[in-house]
């Protein structure tokens, strides 16, 4: 799986405004979303250690207490186990990095 088309990928709604396509490396899940204004991404953690790049829009992240807000050119990473949420303050694209993989996500 040297390459993978990612616009052939189904498309998913995961949660409320967050259209997603994901892949899989042997270690790592990637999350490529669009997502809408208004959108959220409820508080909670998980044992894999995340990345949010986003490409275009702004998205509020609160990780661990702290928010800071994520933008092209400011990317997001949250620890292993570290409480986290996410608002989408506009439209706009991002992907998402698990490590080690989150199988769970077709």
């Amino acid at each position: 799986m040297p390459f993978v088309d990612v616009t052939a990928l189904r498309v998913t709604e995961r949660l409320p405004g967050w259209h997603g396509r994901y892949f899989h490396s042997p270690n790592m899940t990637f999350a490529h979303y669009d997502f809408v204004r208004g959108a959220t991404i409820h508080e909670h953690f998980h044992p894999q250690e995340e990345v949010y790049e986003v490409i275009e829009g702004e998205l509020e992240v609160t990780i661990d207490g702290v928010t800071q807000i994520a933008r092209p050119g400011l990317a997001a990473v949250v620890p292993s186990g570290v409480p986290h949420s996410v608002k989408a303050l506009t439209d706009g694209r991002v992907i998402i990095v698990d490590h080690p993989a989150r199988p769970e996500f077709n």
